[in-house]
């Protein structure tokens, strides 16, 4: 039965950094993925004249995905933290509620960067049981350039316990971030095509497999 996927990502490009692959199988597989981008607007990363493009890039990657719908928050980027996290709870939670997502996946909490640790606390927070019963599955990814510059504190730790095989999917993702052309590194840069390319294959050679894109399951509902 197919099933709706809730992706949640602090910035666009995160969404395919992290699970570029795994949306692509989703969509392949029959599931409606929606892709909601929480911080995109202004200040640190974005200069004014250039968000109105960063918003298309993320239209055209999802169209290169086959995502169905593509929502923005519009709240400042690396500014969440001067905002009540009940603000933003609130707007993630009525994406959730509308779309009634049997999967979510969103951020990991050890992330150097503070926008993802806030989008994964108000994830979760905005799909507690007693309010969300339809959830079956939530899971954070890696966000490179970020997950792994955030030091080697045992409670930053990436720890994956799920792994899934993106092999036929793998030039998909990369076609997909090429649409983001100005947040694209230089290799050996971790947001370089040729460096999401082999951390693809590294993590396909933990599972026995081409290409793989890890995940930490926080929780899993089997009714």
């Amino acid at each position: 039965m197919a099933k709706q996927v809730l992706v949640v990502a602090a910035h666009p490009d995160d969404e395919i950094l992290g699970l570029g692959g795994t949306i692509a199988r989703h969509v392949a597989e029959g599931d409606r993925v929606t892709t909601v981008i929480i911080a995109d607007n202004g200040t640190a990363r974005y200069e004014d004249d250039t968000i109105n493009s960063v918003r298309q890039n993320a239209y055209e990657a999802a169209h290169r995905l086959g995502v169905e719908k593509v929502l923005f928050a519009g709240f400042a980027d690396q500014k969440l933290d001067t905002l009540p996290i009940l603000e933003i709870t609130q707007w993630i939670e009525k994406v959730v509620k509308d779309i009634q997502p049997q999967i979510i996946y969103t951020h990991h909490r050890g992330d150097m960067n503070r926008d993802h640790q806030i989008v994964q606390e108000a994830t979760l927070t905005a799909a507690r049981p007693y309010s969300t019963p339809y959830v079956e599955r939530i899971l954070c990814y890696e966000t490179p350039s970020s997950t792994e510059w955030a030091g080697s504190y045992p409670e930053k730790q990436f720890i994956p316990n799920l792994y899934v095989d993106i092999t036929p999917y793998l030039e998909q993702k990369l076609y997909a971030m090429s649409a983001y052309a100005t947040e694209l590194g230089t290799f050996p840069h971790p947001r370089s095509l040729e460096a999401l390319r082999i951390r693809a294959m590294h993590w396909g050679s933990a599972i026995a497999a081409g290409a793989a894109e890890p995940f930490f399951l926080v929780r899993e509902i089997q009714r």
